[in-house]
């Protein structure tokens, strides 16, 4: 049966930069009659480096699902591992919510004993701090490293692979041996071109986030899951005009 995905982008951007977030997606990741729709949020965070960008996110990517469900979609996935808005958008609709970040630190605690992240710059710990806080997982985590590179959210990681690997590398490797990880998760789905790179010169498995977040999806979908509306309860009395007017929509 055909299924119908829509992937939320965290961050407002022109086709080209849509593009290159759907290109974490190979042809024949997931089956054929699944339509993956990658669409931006119309306005809101930049960088995501900030308190005041998280909430920004938390509210552009409510607004921008809030209509999936009525729209005929079967599930939504987000594209970001701070898993921006994934609690408020499974409060309000019935299909399943995927976010990468629950989806990656969960197969990793199946995958080994403890976990480490690997990102671009310390802007971003502060993403992982509030998911590790809240699911309960600090004690599965190694580490977090980045490299100190500030990202480039619209080209990703295209041109920059000489540089930008190699000090991932060195990274994840010293997460390893020096932090005791025996899993590796990227930090973003925007360092998604650097997974083959790291998966063939790491001694332990490398989560690619948004993959991760995909299959998941397909899973949930196959088995005719979705999320517990006992933990995500709908809300009484129901804003959706509100989220819409801050967003401009």
């Amino acid at each position: 049966m055909s299924k119908k995905i829509k992937v939320i982008i965290p961050i407002p951007m022109d086709q080209a930069g849509v593009d290159a977030r759907a290109a974490q997606l190979p042809a024949g990741f997931l089956p054929d009659d699944y339509q993956v729709v990658f669409e931006p949020v119309k306005a809101g965070a930049a960088l995501a480096d900030s308190y005041h960008d998280t909430l920004l996110m938390d509210v552009s990517v409510t607004e921008a699902g809030l209509r999936a469900e009525e729209e005929g979609y079967d599930a939504i996935c987000i594209d970001t591992v701070s898993d921006s808005a994934l609690n408020a958008l499974r409060s309000c609709l019935t299909i399943p919510v995927i976010a990468p970040g629950a989806s990656s630190f969960y197969l990793a605690c199946n995958l080994g004993k403890r976990f480490g992240i690997v990102t671009m710059w310390d802007e971003w710990f502060h993403l992982y701090e509030k998911t590790l806080t809240e699911y309960h997982l600090w004690d599965r985590l190694a580490g977090m490293r980045s490299i100190n590179t500030r990202p480039d959210l619209a080209e990703l990681l295209a041109g920059k692979e000489e540089v930008v690997f190699g000090k991932l590398l060195e990274a994840c490797e010293a997460l390893i041996h020096e932090d005791g990880a025996d899993v590796i998760i990227l930090g973003s789905t925007t360092m998604h071109q650097s997974h083959g790179f790291l998966a063939e010169r790491l001694p332990v498995p490398v989560l690619n986030p948004g993959q991760v977040s995909f299959k998941t999806c397909q899973m949930m979908l196959e088995l005719q899951l979705t999320h517990s509306k006992r933990a995500y309860p709908a809300p009484e009395v129901p804003r959706h005009d509100l989220f819409h007017a801050l967003v401009g929509a």
